[in-house]
């Protein structure tokens, strides 16, 4: 005990000494209380640099221009507790990157980390012991987050058809193009599969996405969307607002927009008010899967739309992210019932059949052990513990791949009895081999370079800002 004491006393010693004299290597001999200690940021980080023996990596535009007040005082024995210290007051954190490198970056308000999200989990479960308990609190967090979302008052659904385009007949298949007007000038562009052969009403599977290269182009999301067209199901995949087709309308920087958030669950509203209309659809199936981004938006539909009769959020079930994009958290619904988190809006959905799909090298890699086990004890409040289901993948990442798609196709086929076996391989996978992967030109509604393109179509999100602003009143 005198031995460790004793190096524990040295440790302090040499640390003193170090701040005594980083402390004395001032600029001009200008540091002192009235001026609050300042000193430039990047001097600071430097200082830290030389004292603990690391590197530390950020851009100039972090530091540019940055004083920080009381800057070597901030110091401690402990370098990441320095760190943070340093960093806070400009919403910076500091990652380690090596064994002496850290990577500076800006406050991720997203995320927590896994014992956080996991103690937010055991926290939420205390709020109710009984179904009467959670459909209150479910009640309340429903008001709120349409009210964060800014749709508590709907704006009018204009009453223009659907632009439909390019018919092809694929192998068990078809697919159109569709373009769906949700205020007035705006659009939401997306591509309608159909099963060749149907008897009855017909299934409805919502396919948005995250913001995975290429979006709904890809060959996942075409190999996903033409299967279940396949299986019997109309299936239809989207733009993100201010991605893909919607680019015509707007700019890149746009979709990092809080009102992204908004349009993006407005969008989701107008297609299935579309769909639903249609007098082959069957609206007592109707489902919706989408992976990433896609799958916090999957999350959020299924809490807010009671039509939404089945849920398979794909990579994106997480106590401790909450969804980095403006699309996912860019409205205040997170603020809702005193805080939430995605795990109990998943819960929402209860009873509603619902898959989660997880997987072992994203922020989802602990859902068999947190949040799926907190999602099934939501739904034996209703008795329904049978009725969620969690496919983890711990060698696979943030994907929609096969394996993944394939998980998604035995939930649907268990839940809306479909008849399958003729396209599953002799180890009992789905076989996708005959779907056609299209280029992304063929699924373009209004044109390669936008010349079809509505006369009323706005452009630019000032455009957009003035229209929404006046559809709320």
């Amino acid at each position: 005990m005198k031995t460790i004491a004793k190096i524990t006393i040295d440790c302090m010693k040499n640390w003193l000494v170090s701040l005594m004299m980083v402390m004395a290597w001032t600029t001009g001999g200008a540091q002192h209380s009235d001026n609050q200690y300042r000193l430039p940021l990047k001097e600071v980080l430097q200082r830290v640099e030389k004292r603990f023996g690391i590197t530390l990596r950020y851009t100039e535009d972090m530091v540019a221009g940055r004083e920080l007040t009381y800057g070597m005082w901030r110091l401690r024995p402990d370098l990441e507790t320095s760190l943070e210290h340093i960093l806070a007051p400009f919403d910076l954190t500091a990652t380690k990157a090596g064994n002496t490198t850290y990577r500076i970056k800006s406050y991720e308000y997203h995320r927590k980390t896994p014992e956080e999200g996991k103690e937010e989990v055991a926290y939420l479960a205390s709020l109710y012991n009984n179904r009467a308990e959670w459909e209150t609190r479910r009640e309340e967090l429903k008001t709120c987050m349409w009210k964060a979302i800014r749709l508590d008052k709907m704006p009018e659904r204009p009453q223009s058809a659907p632009i439909v385009s390019n018919y092809r007949k694929m192998d068990g298949y078809t697919i159109e193009n569709i373009a769906i007007e949700i205020l007035p000038g705006l659009y939401v562009n997306g591509s309608v599969y159909k099963p060749v052969k149907r008897k009855g009403k017909v299934p409805v599977m919502l396919c948005p996405d995250g913001h995975w290269e290429q979006h709904r182009y890809r060959a996942d999301c075409q190999y996903r969307c033409a299967m279940l067209a396949k299986m019997g199901c109309i299936a239809i995949s989207y733009d993100l607002f201010a991605w893909g087709e919607s680019l015509l309308q707007f700019k890149p920087e746009d979709h990092r927009r809080s009102l992204a958030m908004t349009i993006q669950v407005l969008g989701t509203l107008r297609i299935l008010d579309c769909l639903l209309s249609w007098g082959e659809v069957d609206t007592s199936r109707v489902g919706i899967s989408g992976g990433s981004g896609g799958g916090s938006h999957t999350m959020l539909i299924t809490a807010l739309d009671p039509r939404i009769r089945l849920s398979a959020p794909a990579v994106m079930l997480s106590s401790y992210h909450s969804g980095g994009c403006p699309c996912e958290s860019g409205q205040p619904i997170h603020w809702c019932g005193g805080g939430t988190n995605n795990p109990e809006i998943a819960a929402m959905a209860a009873p509603r059949p619902q898959l989660i799909i997880s997987d072992g090298k994203d922020w989802t890699e602990q859902v068999p052990r947190v949040e799926f086990p907190y999602l099934k004890r939501m739904y034996a409040l209703y008795g329904a513990g049978e009725l969620t289901e969690n496919r983890h993948f711990p060698e696979e990442g943030h994907d929609y791949g096969f394996s993944k798609r394939n998980a998604l196709y035995g939930f649907l086929e268990r839940h809306w009895k479909l008849k399958t076996d003729h396209l599953k391989k002799a180890d009992g996978s789905y076989d996708e081999h005959s779907i056609k992967i299209e280029q992304p030109s063929a699924m373009f509604v209004f044109g390669e370079n936008g010349e079809r393109l509505p006369p009323n179509a706005i452009k630019g999100f000032g455009m957009l800002e003035q229209v929404f602003e006046s559809a709320i009143k």
